[in-house]
């Protein structure tokens, strides 16, 4: 998808804040508060901090490779810039199934908080906790629907963006306050259990599994969408300090609101904080309140705040598939653009076929695919830290109008960061990314086939993300049981273990980056390249087929 407004005039620092905002305020404020009460009892409020930092620091990383190659879809290119074709299609193709994976979540979100309207239709959506085959009908419908709406009008839903994003950051701070309001119980901090009744392991998982990574993931949508910001170097930066911030804000308000909303008596029925299950956590807790207006703007929230989030969600997959078809793993005509609508449409339906997939498959309920996405959200920014210390050894003339302070310390300890939230995330969870992952390894392996490439050639760059992702499902599978393990390695060697080796890692990866400059893999470099023979002259210039489409884009209105 391409939007046509955007690329004429530019994206204000306030409207790119607002796609993140728009991104970060999905789903994730829907259940995250109750999926991590459940999971780590009040104790959740240190994994909103920890998510936050986290993030943070994969933003910050990602700001300076960002801001220096201002691309719309970016974070598809990142691998291929700075290892070459192979790991740019392993790091594409993982940030495509974790961008076009929010798709069908949000369309799942709206469909479960549906559920707890008063019709009885509505109550039939869900039970057990699951999605019913009619649930399972309602949310391929609310897909669709906001899929057709993207296909036809993208700039129109771009343009109302702002207004869905700052209806949405109104919804949670009222809840906020009516919940407080209703009698806030602060004993709930402390009974059942105490502060981290399941203890600190429990808080770690909290952080992927639970649906913190994934709340906070719309920062991408700031990347893919900030080269499109009328001053990138700028923007980008401040537009993940402000809405990474803005966000952590309104969800630990949130997390406390729900923590001390909890009726002592229904958490004593329920055993404690593990036993708290909503399948609507916040209209459920509303309804129990007796708070009737809070429940109707809860379930209007619902359909504002994830369809509102998918609108950067749509944009940034199709983006980010038009970059593979780019590479040339993916078919030419998926990155065609319309003549007249600016939308790439072969990549919109491939995405659309796709959250089909996952509906009819593990997409049975928020929690289900949440913790599944937030795994392979990690894995997506793996490239971030990398990608910055490449650069930093093989293109020193780069443009770099922000600079992420002491990288040689802070991104090996970025991607050991990142490497301990993948391990948090459980097994089987690591087990099935990885595997959804390296699918895209012999994909490759065909393609340069076809094409008479030397396979040892241009797979040695790409050796360490394939050893990585292997390594770390054999520790999580042989791991403490606390993250789903069978109990070989024991609890806090199994962590520690994770970090250093992740380490090794991190400089195996440098290195092959490279090693793979001096061999010419990555190929000419899209902005250096671009003002060596002057097209635009200057850091912000785009590759040929970025530049057409989004002349097409323009042509198109």
């Amino acid at each position: 998808m391409d939007l046509s407004a955007a690329n004429r005039k530019g994206l204000s620092l306030f409207a790119l804040i607002m796609i993140g905002l728009g991104s970060i305020f999905g789903s994730g404020w829907l259940f995250g508060a109750g999926q991590a009460a459940q999971v780590a009892g009040p104790a959740a409020l240190v994994a909103w901090v920890i998510g936050a930092i986290f993030i943070g620091m994969i933003a910050m990383s990602y700001a300076e490779v960002g801001a220096a190659y201002p691309l719309p879809g970016a974070m598809a290119r990142f691998g291929s810039i700075s290892h070459g074709p192979v790991l740019g299609f392993i790091t594409g193709w993982a940030v495509w199934i974790a961008t076009a994976s929010l798709i069908p979540i949000e369309a799942i979100a709206g469909t479960q908080y549906m559920s707890s309207w008063s019709f009885g239709w509505a109550r039939g959506l869900v039970a057990d906790g699951s999605l019913t085959g009619t649930g399972i009908a309602m949310a391929l419908l609310l897909t669709f629907a906001l899929w057709l709406a993207c296909y036809w009008s993208v700039e129109l839903l771009a343009r109302a963006n702002n207004l869905l994003t700052l209806v949405k950051f109104a919804i949670p701070v009222l809840a906020v306050g009516a919940l407080i309001a209703s009698g806030f119980h602060t004993d709930n901090f402390t009974s059942h259990g105490g502060f981290a009744p399941n203890g600190w392991s429990a808080v770690l998982t909290a952080v992927t599994a639970s649906g913190v990574v994934f709340a906070f993931n719309g920062f991408q949508a700031v990347v893919n969408l900030g080269g499109n910001a009328k001053n990138p170097g700028r923007a980008i930066p401040l537009a993940l300090v402000g809405a990474l911030s803005l966000g952590l804000v309104i969800y630990l308000a949130l997390q406390v609101a729900f923590l001390g909303a909890v009726p002592p008596e229904k958490l004593a029925e329920a055993g404690g904080w593990s036993g708290i299950n909503f399948a609507s956590p916040f209209a459920d807790l509303a309804k129990l309140l007796m708070l009737h207006w809070v429940v109707t703007m809860l379930q209007f929230g619902a359909f504002i705040s994830p369809n509102g989030a998918n609108i950067g969600n749509v944009a940034s997959s199709a983006y980010l598939a038009q970059n593979l078809a780019d590479t040339g793993f993916f078919p030419k005509k998926i990155a065609e653009v319309h003549p007249r609508y600016g939308v790439a449409r072969p990549a919109m339906w491939l995405n659309l076929g796709f959250s089909v997939l996952l509906l009819l498959t593990i997409g049975h309920s928020w929690e289900a695919l949440a913790s599944v996405v937030s795994a392979a959200m990690v894995v997506s920014y793996l490239m971030g830290p990398i990608a910055v210390g490449v650069f930093r050894q093989t293109k020193p003339e780069l443009p770099r109008p922000f600079r992420l302070p002491a990288a040689k310390v802070l991104c090996p300890l970025i991607f050991a960061f990142a490497a301990c939230a993948l391990y948090w995330s459980k097994w089987p969870n690591t087990g099935k990314v990885t595997l959804l992952t390296l699918v895209s390894v012999p994909i490759a392996a065909v393609v340069l086939r076809r094409r008479g490439e030397n396979l040892r050639r241009q797979f040695a760059p790409a050796w360490w993300m394939v050893g990585f992702l292997l390594w770390l499902s054999l520790l999580s599978a042989l791991g403490s049981k606390e993250f789903g393990g069978h109990g070989v390695i024991p609890g806090g060697l199994d962590t520690a273990l994770v970090g250093v080796s992740a380490l090794g890692f991190y400089f195996w990866a440098v290195r092959a980056g490279v090693q793979a400059h001096r061999a010419g893999l990555p190929g000419p470099d899209p902005v250096l390249s671009g003002s060596r023979d002057g097209a635009d002259g200057g850091p912000g210039a785009v590759p040929a087929q970025a530049g057409e489409r989004e002349t097409a884009g323009a042509a198109a209105s």
